[in-house]
């Protein structure tokens, strides 16, 4: 297999962020200033994407108020808190750039950099697997993001111009106040533009910081469990002198490690916060809707939205999970060391770094909750 690069990890992520014109972070072997473009880019997206946020809430507001659409308000509702983990996320991102590339320099400098090391971290099934998700979980939302945005012209193609079945009409794929007479003029063309343009960037925003935080954290799992292989297959020599290195640079590894899980929670811990508060509420949103009886192809929307949201949670808690299970792996290597002959004062120190690793390493939606599975 030919030589990997930390790139590998990033490029979906990458894509989604290039696409909403945001620069997450520099890295030592790529330094690059923001260009115009790229902030022409990010601000065009967010100012669309804060009108189209603005006519949803009030047709929200106007909705309960009159007490009319309350149903497709409840709808709007879910699309709210779509946009709104969105660009939560998104700014998160943007105002932690600094201390995103502070994470990024380290595991860049970490990084193993040959065939012979990159074999001995088993370097490519992490990428692989990494690979896969970010593969399928871009691709989910690609599918639902379009779905959406094209639904409503795929229905007026199909019922009304091929099969005239039924008068489907132009309409716009989401449901917001728009302050004058919009249908069968020019700014329809201009509306349908921009409430695409604002479904796509609320989706990469939240594609793309997922998809970093997923790759940043199979990075991290990546060094844990190597390090617990180290520890577990180091043939000792029963020379404290020798073991007692060994020792030190095995907990400045660790030491590290922990740092970057600190770290990582430092930055994503608001955005995963706010991420699971509003995902729930979508999730209630969405299923109340499957529940009163609609259309089959509607149905089918939102069926996809529901999953999408329920692989959203997934894939974090799936991280979690294994970032968990990796750093509080150190332990049982630890243990499962030939340290049976080693010095009286090796066997002690091995016992802090036991105690130490059995308080393993959470992803943590600040101090309110840690995301990982559950193993029964």
């Amino acid at each position: 297999m030919p030589m990997a690069k930390m790139d590998s990890f990033l490029k979906y992520a990458n894509f989604f962020y290039t696409a909403v014109g945001i620069e997450p972070y520099t890295r030592v072997s790529r330094k690059s200033a923001p260009s115009i473009w790229i902030s022409f880019v990010f601000w065009s997206n967010i100012i669309n994407l804060s009108l189209v946020l603005l006519g949803e809430t009030v047709y929200v507001l106007i909705s309960f108020a009159t007490g009319e659409h309350i149903v497709e308000a409840i709808m709007v509702m879910s699309y709210i808190g779509f946009v709104l983990v969105g660009m939560n996320k998104m700014a998160f991102v943007w105002w932690k750039k600094e201390s995103l590339s502070g994470i990024m320099h380290q595991l860049e400098e970490l990084f193993p950099r040959t065939k012979e090391t990159q074999s001995e971290y088993q370097l490519d099934r992490y990428l692989e697997s990494c690979s896969r998700l970010s593969l399928t979980f871009s691709l989910l939302y690609s599918v639902l993001i379009w779905t959406y945005n094209l639904f409503n012209i795929a229905q007026y193609l199909v019922y009304e111009l091929w099969l005239k079945t039924r008068i489907v009409g132009l309409t716009l794929p989401y449901m917001m106040y728009i302050p004058w007479h919009w249908e069968g003029n020019w700014s329809y063309y201009l509306l349908l533009f921009s409430q695409n343009f604002a479904g796509y960037t609320s989706a990469a925003g939240q594609v793309s910081t997922d998809l970093l935080l997923c790759a940043v954290a199979t990075l991290i799992i990546m060094h844990y469990d190597y390090l617990g292989r180290i520890i577990e297959f180091k043939q000792l020599t029963g020379d404290w002198s020798q073991d007692s290195r060994f020792l030190a640079q095995v907990v400045q590894y660790h030491e590290r490690l922990l740092s970057l899980s600190a770290e990582l929670n430092e930055i994503f811990g608001v955005p995963l916060l706010l991420n699971f508060l509003i995902s729930s509420f979508v999730i209630c949103f969405v299923g109340f809707q499957m529940t009163i009886g609609v259309p089959p192809d509607l149905m089918i929307k939102l069926l996809l939205f529901l999953v999408s949201s329920l692989c959203q949670v997934y894939l974090i808690c799936h991280h979690g999970q294994l970032i968990a299970d990796a750093s509080s792996g150190i332990a049982l290597a630890a243990y499962k060391q030939d340290w049976s002959f080693a010095d009286v004062r090796y066997r002690k120190t091995l016992v802090f770094i036991i105690a130490r690793s059995q308080k393993p390493a959470f992803l943590k939606a600040t101090v309110f909750m840690d995301y990982q599975g559950h193993n029964d």
